[in-house]
């Protein structure tokens, strides 16, 4: 993340904004784990995106047109003693050579600093809602200011959710932000590839996982969002976290992992014989599957309304389930009644950026938005038979497939971002034999 690409953004937020707002973006609280141990901090995506500032008690204030310094960071003080057990800080001094922030100051000013920073201004942009500890401390600097008023203060009188402003410009992404989820693609590519490879009946789940996840940590990446491996039934279970079974012969195994690489997240599910070998009802439905994500991938185009890859797939889905005799009836009806939903109960994709679930709108005005370049989003659809469907010939019981890739809008059409891994039955079938 470099310093002009995040200067970049700051200035075009504070555009947006307007010279009479304020912009205040806290830094993700640590969370305890147990005791004294916490879990993995992770900055928050948003002071992320318009720092890449990593570490948390920080705060990060824009305040457009002010003549003394418009962006300003509050982080923590050097501390010799603490960093002997945390590592080091880049401290207030550091902060504006490192982040390219016109001043920084110690979190611990805060308390003093920020109400005259909010005096004077008419709009507070701010997530209300996601931090209850820092929501009240800001009513308490609003209040503060609100105090002063006979005194000739001016507080802010109307109060923004700043994703109306921040999720828009992160729905676009730059050419420097595609690098880096080139490269998160690239990594989660390779360890789906050594998952698949490693895969064998009576593997565990959890070895897989570790097979995922060394690739994960060997290129400098971690996991975006808990790994999902599912053998046999445990694939129906759509965010299966148990990752302990283990894969019978003749057992489909799902996979849905994707590594981050600089906070850029990569997304994908495939599904795979532990054998290296479908059975005729497990290839009948993979192809359904394919068949889907074709017909979805077909609308990733520009001007092209995002929801229209989702209706593709559920025709797909729901014709496929029909010839199958999975379903019974018309095509038009079961669509129209929801009955392909008792075997697709989700959505065909959600945008992926900083986060696995990226901001951004769907709907615009009640409408779909329509697809831009620099838009990023997966196609992942799927079907899942309960083991337990006695309405179905036994052969589909249990069976449990999604496919998943990253998609790209481009000017000409789009790319897939994951293209590199095997992803038709035939295409799986022929890497895991030559794996083998």
């Amino acid at each position: 993340m470099s310093v002009a690409a995040c200067q970049k953004r700051r200035r075009q937020l504070m555009r947006m904004a307007g010279n009479d707002a304020i912009v205040v973006v806290p830094s993700a609280p640590e969370r305890i784990r147990s005791r004294d141990t916490h879990f993995p901090y992770r900055q928050d995506s948003d002071l992320w995106y318009l720092t890449g500032f990593a570490e948390p008690d920080a705060v990060l204030v824009l305040v457009p047109g002010r003549v003394h310094g418009e962006a300003l960071l509050f982080c923590r003080e050097r501390d010799a003693e603490r960093e002997a057990w945390d590592g080091p800080r880049v401290g207030p001094e550091g902060a504006v050579d490192a982040l390219g922030v016109d001043d920084a100051y110690p979190i611990d000013d805060l308390d003093e600093i920020l109400p005259g920073l909010l005096e004077g201004r008419t709009r507070v942009y701010y997530h209300f809602g996601r931090d209850t500890e820092f929501d009240l401390q800001l009513i308490g600097w609003l209040n503060r200011v609100r105090a002063q008023v006979r005194l000739g203060a001016q507080p802010p009188h109307e109060f923004l959710e700043l994703g109306h402003l921040l999720d828009e410009m992160r729905l676009i992404k730059t050419a420097d932000e595609l690098k880096l989820m080139r490269r998160a693609a690239k990594i989660s590519v390779e360890a789906h590839a050594a998952a698949t490879c490693a895969a064998r009946p009576g593997v565990r789940e959890y070895e897989l996982q570790a097979e995922l996840e060394y690739v994960f940590r060997r290129h400098d990446a971690v996991p975006a969002y808990e790994s999902i491996v599912g053998a046999g039934a445990n694939a129906c279970v759509l965010h299966y976290r148990a990752n302990a079974a283990q894969a019978r012969d003749g057992d489909l195994v799902l996979i849905d992992a994707g590594a981050e690489y600089r906070g850029y997240a990569a997304d994908i599910t495939r599904t795979f014989p532990v054998n290296g070998r479908f059975t005729a009802a497990q290839r009948a439905l993979h192809e359904v599957v394919e068949a889907a994500q074709q017909a979805a991938l077909s609308k990733a185009q520009p001007g092209r309304p995002y929801e229209a890859g989702h209706h593709a797939a559920v025709e797909a889905l729901t014709e496929g389930l029909l010839r199958l005799g999975l379903l019974k009836g018309r095509l038009e009806t079961c669509i129209a009644d929801g009955s392909y939903k008792r075997y697709y109960p989700h959505k065909t994709g959600h945008w992926l950026g900083l986060d696995v679930h990226d901001v951004g709108d769907y709907r615009i005005e009640g409408e779909s938005r329509l697809l831009e370049p620099g838009m990023v989003y997966t196609i992942e659809p799927g079907l899942y038979v309960p083991a337990d469907d006695t309405s179905v010939d036994a052969k589909w019981r249990g069976i449990g497939i999604r496919t998943e890739d990253d998609v790209l809008i481009t000017r000409a059409g789009h790319e897939v971002l994951t293209a590199g891994l095997a992803r038709t039955a035939d295409e799986i079938e022929a890497f895991m034999a030559q794996a083998r």
